[in-house]
This record gives C-alpha cells, sequence and structure tokens, in this order.
C-alpha cells in the first residue's frame, strides 16, 4: 500500500496548496481511517477526508474541488454531501471496477481509487509544457483550487484581547461605567494580515508553453486576497480587473483580449522600470511580495533590468523569482537577464508543474525556503 499512501498525502498536499489547514495530525488520521475503510471505495475515501482533514465549513468548498480535481466523479462527491449513506451501506464507483481485494497479495491489482490517485500524483510532478489535453484540464481543475496569501506581518490596527496589552481607553470607560469602582483591565494586541503579493507574468514567446498554467494559478492568487497582477512581454499591462471573474475561463478569456504582446519579446528593464514608476514606488510594491514569473530571456539592456531589480528588492519585503526552466537538467542562470536579476532576488524557485507552484505558495506564505 507504499503507492497508495504516497498519493493520498500528494491529494492532501494538494489540499494544502487549496488553503485547507490538513496538518500532519490530520493526514496521519486520514491515512489511518483509509486504511481501515479500504482505498478501493471512493465514497469512503471522500468521508475519511472529508472528516479528518477539514477543520471548519470554509474547507468544505475547497475539499470538494480539490477531490473531484483528484479523484474524479464530482458529481458523485457534491451528492455525498447532501445525503448521508446509512451506516453500513459501501458504494462502488462505476468506474471502480471490482472494489474487493485479491485473496493472492502477489498478483492482486491496485485498488482503482488509490490508482486513480496515483495518476494524479505523477501529474503534480509533469511539466506542464509536455500535457496531453486531458491532462491539462486536470490541471486546471487543480489550479483552480489553489489559494495563495501573502506571509503575514503585524498591522498598526488592535483588536480586544484577553493577554494583550492594557487597553487605556477601554479600561478608563469600563471604570466610568462602574462609577469609578474597580473593575477588569481591557486589552488589546495588534491584529495581523497578509502582505500584499504583486504577480508579474511574462507573456513573451519563450514562456508560451507555461502562460496559460500560470495565469490560472495567479487567478487563484487573486481570489479573495490582495494580489495584484500585470502581465510583461513588449508591454505591461495591468490585469488585475480582469482575474476579477470566479470563473478561470472567464478570467483567461478576458487576459487574452486586454493583453497586446502575447508570444513576443521581452523588454523585462524597461517593463520593471515603468512598474516601478507608475505603481511600485507610489505604494503597491512597497512591503509587497513581488513574484516574477519569467524564464529571464532579455532582448534589452541586462544592466537596466539588473539596476531595476536592485531598485524593487529596496522597496519590496520580498523578491521571487520563478523560472519553469530551472527544472531542466544542467540548467545555470546563465541568460544575461536571469544573471543580472538573481544578485537582487531572496527566493529563486521552479515553476513548470503543480507541484513547483504549491512549493512557489509555501515560499510566498513563509512556510518554505529557496
Amino acid at each position: 500500500m507504499l503507492a497508495a499512501d504516497a498519493a493520498l498525502l500528494g491529494f492532501a498536499r494538494a489540499l494544502r496548496a487549496a488553503g485547507v489547514d490538513a496538518s500532519a495530525e490530520r493526514v496521519h488520521a486520514f491515512l489511518n481511517a483509509v486504511d481501515a475503510l479500504g482505498p478501493g471505495m471512493r465514497t469512503d475515501v471522500y468521508w475519511a477526508g472529508r472528516l479528518t482533514l477539514c477543520g471548519d465549513r470554509d474547507d468544505l468548498e475547497r475539499y470538494e474541488r480539490v477531490f473531484a480535481a483528484c479523484f474524479g466523479g464530482a458529481r458523485r462527491a457534491r451528492r455525498a454531501v447532501t445525503a448521508t449513506p446509512a451506516p453500513r451501506l459501501r458504494l462502488v464507483a462505476p468506474e471502480a471496477g471490482t472494489g474487493g481485494r485479491s485473496e493472492g497479495p502477489d498478483d492482486a491489482p491496485a485498488p482503482p481509487v488509490a490508482a486513480f490517485a496515483s495518476s494524479a500524483e505523477v501529474l503534480r510532478h509533469r511539466d506542464v509544457s509536455d500535457l496531453r489535453p486531458a491532462e491539462r484540464e486536470q490541471v486546471r481543475r487543480l489550479l483552480a483550487a489553489f489559494a495563495l496569501r501573502g506571509e503575514t506581518r503585524r498591522s498598526a490596527r488592535r483588536r480586544p484581547d484577553r493577554h494583550g496589552a492594557v487597553d487605556p481607553h477601554r479600561t478608563v470607560r469600563e471604570l466610568l461605567r462602574h462609577g469609578g469602582e474597580p473593575a477588569l483591565l481591557r486589552r488589546h494586541a495588534r491584529t495581523e494580515r497578509p502582505r500584499r503579493v504583486v504577480m508579474l507574468i511574462d507573456v513573451s514567446g519563450s514562456m508560451a508553453p507555461y502562460a496559460d498554467a500560470l495565469l490560472r494559478f495567479a487567478h487563484a492568487a487573486a481570489r479573495g486576497s490582495r494580489t495584484e497582477v500585470f502581465t510583461i512581454g513588449t508591454r505591461l499591462t495591468r490585469v488585475t480587473r480582469e482575474m476579477a471573474h470566479r470563473d478561470p475561463d472567464l478570467a483567461m478569456t478576458a487576459v487574452a483580449a486586454a493583453v497586446p504582446d502575447w508570444r513576443g519579446g521581452t523588454r523585462l528593464g524597461e517593463l520593471l522600470r515603468a512598474f516601478l514608476d507608475r505603481w511600485g514606488q507610489r505604494g503597491m510594491a512597497r512591503g509587497a511580495i513581488v513574484v516574477v514569473l519569467s524564464d529571464g530571456w532579455e532582448r534589452g539592456d541586462p544592466e537596466l533590468l539588473g539596476t531595476q531589480m536592485r531598485r524593487l528588492h529596496r522597496l519590496a519585503h520580498r523578491v521571487i523569482w520563478a523560472n519553469p526552466r530551472k527544472a531542466r537538467p544542467g540548467y545555470a542562470p546563465l541568460a544575461a537577464g536571469m544573471a543580472a536579476a538573481l544578485p537582487s532576488v531572496d527566493a529563486f524557485v521552479e515553476g513548470h508543474s503543480l507541484a513547483a507552484l504549491e512549493r512557489l505558495a509555501a515560499v510566498v506564505r513563509g512556510a518554505g525556503d529557496a
């Protein structure tokens, strides 16, 4: 069952990327529950995960999306939410075949649900530029379940707190309310909020095989969070408004209509200067986490790119560069643009697959290192 466990762990990682707090304790409980029920039953795997991996009501929608993308059968999963099965009833999905276990351990086939999850786990590590149409569609469903939040920072605002510093204003009001008699001290503490995330996505010709996946990743990031999205090529285009569509396909259609420089060249230095002059210097990049998704090919002056990257690094809290080419065997950042930018980059990561984008999300949250 080692292969099945690896596939189920991949499902748990996809849930974490979608924003579900699937801690190590919850994952351990999930694996134990699946082992007790048997991974050949999709309904059993569904309920084992739903009861152990979801911590609150907000996790349920994310769980539905990720489960449907990893195991298929979205309609069956939705029905399972509304209708609780009888305690002893065990339903086998139509495509699960003969869900029973074979008597012979040597020639026993892999449980159908585990096999399906294994294929999804393999797909997580595949380069998105090499996928077939059906695999691309499954990757798109998984990307739609992503969630991206910048690492938290302490805000100037305060909220009531039992163990914080004494709040003099509320304490005095409490004393006056009791006519000057002794009253409980009121306390407060600073709130925390996620930092703004700014994404600069290269849509030039060399990045064409990855553009759709990266833009869908950005769409998931922009949903319900403080995220700004720009495309860079021969022009700089702000597409945050187009990313506001809840439906990923509608958002991609709007972006395609708004971006005039698909599959063109790359002028990273000039466009980064334009971003800093118009938006970054005025506050968008100040204290933000700036993510550049590009292969670093530069048709302009590399020295200009290096200068603008140093300028960006002084403004931003962190600068992260995701390069899909980094995953290729023997890769070295020898391109003039990439070499000029790297000294001003805090984290240099891959961006070629679902697993790489999950790692990128963890780095943005401050939960992983480059």
